[in-house]
């Protein structure tokens, strides 16, 4: 009887194993104490990794675009303000797109760029003798390749996010800039928002105690942009909605995740061990297709396997806890959560902007407590271009403040605020969460992107010369 048993229960387990999806690395993950593990491809000889990554200083930095939909045409817009960069090419397969951002270099009384339009015209751009760093807006599906070809062609990098959706993505990003010795820079700007930035230099300097759990979302009603079929208005050829067809879990972590992390000084001096994630059921698209395009159309008859809420909970080894959310199909205010709660205070920024410290922790400090506060931890990042960065804009300044960080550690030889592991380990979560919420909230881990080395640097910092 033992024996049938014991049988049994191996047959179930490797049925079990066999059903986790396999990755592009041939070996997919296996299950290991109740837990998924992906592999770790090991090093090649002579590789090492580029933690705290300095190059040489480039006093003027030689920019090309590759995407100018509605990211990559705003970033246009805001290079034209800012010092040491010279726009010397514009991507794009639709030709609109370029002469837009041609008019735009041209109303900034700037030299016009080379034009790129056909469909792999960014091999071009990348393969270019003239250009120290690719600026990748383009759909997702394209992140990774641009973003690894370009650093093999001797160019740093800054892409959109995710940097990856697939972990083997994530492998391919770190492998590249760590055989190139090249930057590869994820362009979370949430980590250049105001309030993130005083609320990181408040954690730094001790306001809120030992920091022992973390919120960050995504939540953004994007029904309307999702269903609009005008590439003009909305995504290129939809690639988001049918994004929202294929897959589960949460596409879009790093908004929530990238501030946080830096928070809890992620890969520099703690790291994400696991994950448990979870999703509702799918509603909010099918009723919005309904409603504009009835409930006999191709969109509405579509089977979305996107839940309309996904909840993930992620543990990091020196067990301090981090809940990252999204939900883009509801009806619901936008929210980045940006929850900080310690031994000694407690911080969040969504619904309302609030802080509370001990002894009075149970309600938020104050208005004219809290401005002092504000003012008091201001970021120094925030006191040397926040007022510029309000005024070029791009989500109330943060973008900006994020080009001005990636122009300056890129002129003056220094290590960026986000490097490639930020990029691996936060992009990672598109296909742990997927494979968790497809194994009923299996644990899975998350893989150490550093291979060894998260405890090396103790602290997230911002470089200065």
């Amino acid at each position: 009887m033992k024996t049938q048993l014991k049988t049994c229960l191996a047959v179930l387990l490797a049925v079990f194993v066999l059903a986790v999806p396999e990755t592009g690395w041939g070996k997919g993950p296996k299950i290991r104490k109740g837990m998924i593990e992906f592999p770790v491809p090991a090093r090649i000889k002579g590789q090492t990794d580029v933690l705290g990554l300095r190059c040489d200083p480039i006093p003027t930095v030689r920019v090309a675009f590759v995407g100018l939909g509605m990211r990559g045409s705003m970033a246009v817009g805001r290079f034209t303000h800012l010092d040491g960069v010279q726009i010397v090419a514009l991507c794009d397969v639709r030709s609109e797109c370029v002469a837009a951002a041609q008019r735009t270099l041209s109303a900034a009384g700037l030299p016009a760029a080379a034009e790129y339009t056909g469909e792999e015209d960014w091999k071009k751009v990348c393969e270019r003798e003239d250009v120290d760093l690719i600026y990748n807006c383009t759909q997702w599906e394209l992140h990774t390749p641009i973003a690894v070809y370009a650093m093999r062609h001797g160019k740093h990098v800054a892409l959109e996010v995710p940097a990856a959706f697939t972990v083997d993505e994530c492998w391919q990003l770190v492998d590249a800039a760590e055989q190139t010795r090249r930057h590869c820079m994820m362009l979370e700007n949430c980590c250049y928002d105001f309030f993130e930035m005083a609320t990181l230099n408040m954690a730094q300097k001790g306001l809120f105690g030992e920091i022992m759990h973390v919120e960050g979302a995504y939540i953004h009603d994007l029904r309307s942009l999702n269903l609009e079929t005008d590439d003009r208005a909305g995504y290129y050829n939809m690639w988001r909605l049918n994004y929202n067809e294929k897959h589960t879990g949460n596409p879009y972590p790093t908004h929530g995740l990238g501030p946080v992390c830096q928070v809890l000084n992620i890969h520099r001096g703690d790291r994400m061990d696991y994950l448990v994630s979870v999703s509702s059921a799918q509603r909010g698209i099918t009723v919005a297709a309904e409603e504009k395009f009835g409930k006999d159309s191709e969109f509405a008859r579509r089977d979305y396997r996107l839940g309309d809420m996904n909840t993930t909970l992620i543990r990091t080894a020196k067990g301090k806890t981090i809940m990252i959310q999204h939900d883009v199909t509801s009806p619901r205010p936008y929210d980045r959560l940006h929850t900080i709660s310690g031994t000694k205070g407690f911080a969040q920024k969504y619904p309302v902007e609030g802080i509370a410290l001990e002894p009075h922790a149970h309600s938020f400090l104050p208005k004219h407590q809290m401005d002092s506060l504000m003012a008091l931890y201001e970021h120094p990042l925030a006191r040397e271009i926040g007022e510029k960065a309000r005024q070029v804009g791009g989500h109330g300044g943060m973008d900006f403040i994020m080009d001005y960080r990636l122009i300056y550690c890129l002129r003056n030889g220094l290590p960026l605020d986000q490097d490639v592991y930020d990029a691996a380990e936060w992009s990672s979560l598109v296909e742990l969460t997927e494979t968790s919420v497809g194994h009923d909230g299996m644990p899975v881990r998350i893989p150490d992107f550093t291979r060894g080395a998260w405890n090396r640097t103790q602290g997230f910092s911002m470089a200065t010369k």
